[in-house]
């Protein structure tokens, strides 16, 4: 998952009373399953078995060894598959050579980009009403793209206590020229915030976490001003300081780049109606990028192959292996970007599968209802994809909850788009409850994963059993979506019209 409001790491999910679970009732079987027209017997032959659902061939044990080739890949590539690096191009190849062994065709969409970097660690320091200097990577971290920049000066808390603090330009009335703006975490993207800040005069912009811990953000394209994040723990007491004065320094420097995802779709079904599945193929440059997203890669990539040994599908069905998702959802918003009207308009749905193997799990579906207070976004038909899930966790008897859709991962250009999303996710910096704990084990007061965007998201620290939940019920959703996505944008695929006899203007039967 990518840092950042726009392309951080997938957002947890919340409330925990809304989790759904097998207490509900169970669904009908045509919702479950995918109904396939039933071959004629012929007398004295035995019945062809049916074939197993989708969700029994995609296994955890065969998206493991997907998962270890990419983490062999990364040792032997310096460590890591992050995007323009050795190991992306040979997880590319990788992805390719599996693909074009199950008979697909593949392509790379390819596209150019700036890629922002930091050249030297950041500076947070309080010089008044005391001398404090703030750790990187605990206190605060700098939010990608952010403008190169050393400023002291007073700061100002900028409408603390507001769900949208600092996302219009009246929130900085008043707002003291030169003077750093501190902002909270809310409502809007925090590209907005900074740039009301630099609008006002401001010579730098903080934005302070609405939880404890630090977050990674994104400001999308170079900023105006340098811009932070901080952790909600350390920012308590920066809005509470009277006489507050800080240093805020940012060594950065942005390059133009190119990069590709790597895209092949099955040959037959409607191709007005295609269902999009997708995960990011890039990872962090601090490890091996096992659950973020090595797990969600090697579902997506053994749905792929399962789905091509089976009868043509009703819907066309488009794999994506994104590029370039930690530095901004890239990838993805590139190949939307590309797109034709027409095109956008043959894509039915989205499906994103971003960390399905987190250490401390949950069984998250990406909350298409928006139920949840910061979700947003969602084209109608979002919601219906989620039911698609929940159904099927339901039926299992495990229990399910809604993961915010913030934006945070590559169904973001999809739903901008105006195109209905949806996917799951095992949790990422969000912080497991108890009640949690009750549903899927696990720790209370921890990250989902711990381990996420460091050197130890490694195969060692991936929880098998979400891999298993969290495929099955995603190879369900693709395998029902592929038959026929009727509650998602009201198209009934058929493969043939039914025939009725007719003598003249009556029906026979």
């Amino acid at each position: 998952m990518a840092a950042g409001v726009v392309a951080a790491s997938p957002a947890h999910a919340e409330p925990e009373s809304q989790a759904r679970g097998g207490e509900e009732a169970e669904p009908p079987e045509w919702l479950r399953r995918p109904v396939r027209p039933e071959k004629p017997s012929r007398p004295n032959m035995p019945q062809e078995p049916a074939a197993p659902p989708l969700s029994e061939l995609v296994t955890a044990d065969a998206i493991r060894a997907h998962m270890e080739n990419l983490d062999t890949i990364a040792e032997y590539n310096g460590g890591h598959r992050a995007t323009n690096s050795p190991g992306y191009d040979v997880s590319a190849l990788y992805v390719e050579d599996q693909l074009e062994r199950a008979g697909y065709e593949t392509y790379r969409h390819e596209y150019d980009y700036e890629l922002w970097r930091e050249q030297s660690d950041p500076v947070l320091a309080q010089t008044a009403p005391q001398e404090v200097v703030y750790e990187g990577g605990t206190d605060f971290l700098t939010m990608s793209y952010s403008v190169s920049g050393d400023v002291t000066a007073p700061a100002v808390a900028v409408d603390a206590g507001g769900a949208d603090s600092g996302c219009t330009a009246d929130d900085f009335a008043g707002f003291p020229e030169g003077a750093i703006a501190v902002t909270v975490r809310g409502s809007c993207p925090f590209s907005d915030k900074v740039a009301n800040a630099a609008a006002a005069g401001a010579a730098a912009a903080l934005v302070v976490n609405n939880a404890d811990e630090v977050f990674s953000g994104t400001v999308g394209e170079t900023s105006a001003i340098p811009a932070v994040g901080v952790s909600g723990a350390a920012g308590a007491a920066l809005l509470e300081a009277e006489g507050l004065e800080l240093r805020v320094k940012v060594d950065s420097t942005v390059v133009q780049e190119s990069s590709f995802s790597v895209l092949a779709e099955t040959p037959g079904g409607r191709e007005d109606n295609v269902v999009v599945v997708g995960a990011h193929l890039d990872g962090v440059e601090d490890g091996p990028a096992i659950n973020d997203n090595a797990s969600g890669t090697a579902f997506v990539l053994e749905t792929a192959i399962r789905l091509a040994s089976q009868e043509a599908p009703k819907n066309k069905v488009r794999f994506a292996f994104w590029g370039t998702e930690e530095e901004g959802l890239v990838g993805s918003t590139e190949y939307v970007g590309s797109l034709t009207d027409g095109e956008v308009d043959d894509i039915a749905l989205y499906l994103n599968f971003d960390m399905i193997g987190s250490h401390n799990y949950a069984r998250f579906v990406l909350d298409g209802r928006m139920e949840l207070p910061d979700s947003t976004g969602a084209p109608s038909g979002s919601g219906a994809i989620a039911k698609v899930f929940e159904d099927y966790f339901a039926s299992q008897d495990q229990v399910s909850g809604p993961g915010v859709l913030s934006g945070r991962s590559d169904y973001a250009p999809f739903m901008a788009a105006g195109i209905p999303s949806g996917g799951l996710f095992s949790g990422a910096d969000g912080i497991k409850t108890e009640e949690q704990v009750e549903w899927y084990g696990g720790t209370a007061g921890e990250q989902f994963d711990p381990y996420y965007h460091t050197a130890d998201d490694t195969l060692e620290n991936v929880n098998w059993d979400s891999v298993a939940d969290l495929a099955a019920a995603g190879a369900h959703g693709v395998e029902f979506l592929a038959e026929s996505t009727l509650p998602v944008n009201g198209v009934l695929s058929t493969r043939a019209a039914a025939q009725f006899p007719r003598l003249g203007h009556d029906w026979v039967l």
